[in-house]
């Protein structure tokens, strides 16, 4: 990935880049079963998140054990120099006296950019707000890729389009690879105007419903999203919004055979546990996939290939 120090949105990457991440996960694939590797033996990994993190903030550390590498945690910002008033900018510039790569969640949109302003050695972005996941988006990307075809997918993104930085950082990358992409949310909660400007500007056929049951049979992959809670300024507006959405059983009566369902996790009650069993689901299957295409990232990053 010659010439990229950062990992800060997917806006920066063209679909070449893409694709040799995506290429190099498949090839680390058999490490993240297990298979043993030194590949990055004496590289370290700081991990700095300001919110909470389960799939996202392990799967980065099992990415870097398993090529070999160590990690350092931060833990949790309560325990750290950030609890007594210390600024973001100069965390990193400790950090990165102890680390080759740091790896950075953060409340505030715009806070990895930043970071990588004042940073000597890559940043990951692990989420900035209700900005972009970019790690995320190519878990996804190559979980689509297992199964299906990423060129010309039809898919729907559902629940939280305006807060959630997973759906808004895979929407740009499925724009390189000609998707038609129809947006589920309630008016509350449709995607930007700016990120929907941008798709069209990119040639990218949109439409949006509020109706889950009229796509259903339509789509390729269903990406389900999370209303979150933690974004909303009010908890009463949050409240009108919270359940709309739930895929059951009962819903996947008559969908496509090859449909694919995807959660970036956690959920609440937007899947139901009858749909786990079902062959659709790969929401699971995605989580796992974080780990080869982080030790993808870590690995070029660190020009270990």
């Amino acid at each position: 990935m010659p010439g990229l120090r950062h990992i800060i949105s997917m806006k920066e990457l063209s679909r070449e880049d893409i694709e040799r991440i995506l290429e190099k996960a498949r090839e680390l694939e058999r490490f993240a079963r297990k298979e043993r590797s030194n590949m990055l033996e004496g590289s370290v990994l700081a991990t700095l998140f300001y919110e909470p993190s389960t799939r996202t903030r392990l799967s980065f550390e099992t990415a870097m054990k398993r090529l070999g590498g160590e990690v350092i945690d931060m833990v949790s910002k309560e325990v750290s120099s950030a609890a007594k008033g210390e600024s973001l900018a100069d965390t990193i510039r400790v950090v990165d006296k102890y680390a080759d790569v740091i790896v950075l969640r953060h409340p505030k949109e715009g806070s990895a950019r930043m970071a990588a302003e004042f940073s000597s050695v890559p940043i990951i972005n692990a989420g900035d707000g209700a900005g972009h996941h970019p790690t995320q988006t190519r878990l996804d990307l190559y979980t689509i890729m297992r199964v299906s075809c990423l060129e010309g997918l039809n898919i729907a993104l559902a629940g939280d389009l305006k807060y959630g930085r997973t759906v808004h950082s895979l929407a740009y990358a499925l724009s390189l690879f000609g998707a038609n992409i129809t947006l589920v949310s309630p008016k509350q909660l449709r995607i930007p105007e700016f990120i929907k400007s941008d798709l069209r500007a990119r040639g990218i056929g949109i439409r949006e419903t509020e109706s889950l049951e009229s796509v259903m049979n339509e789509v390729d992959v269903l990406y389900v999203t999370r209303i979150q809670r933690e974004r909303f300024p009010d908890h009463e507006e949050y409240m009108k919004v919270a359940g709309v959405y739930r895929i059951t059983g009962k819903l996947l009566d008559g969908v496509r055979d090859n449909l694919i369902i995807m959660h970036p996790l956690p959920r609440i009650d937007e899947i139901a546990p009858d749909v786990d069993r079902t062959k659709h689901a790969k929401y699971f299957e995605q989580a796992f996939y974080g780990v080869p295409v982080r030790m993808a990232l870590l690995s070029m990053l660190l020009e270990a290939e």
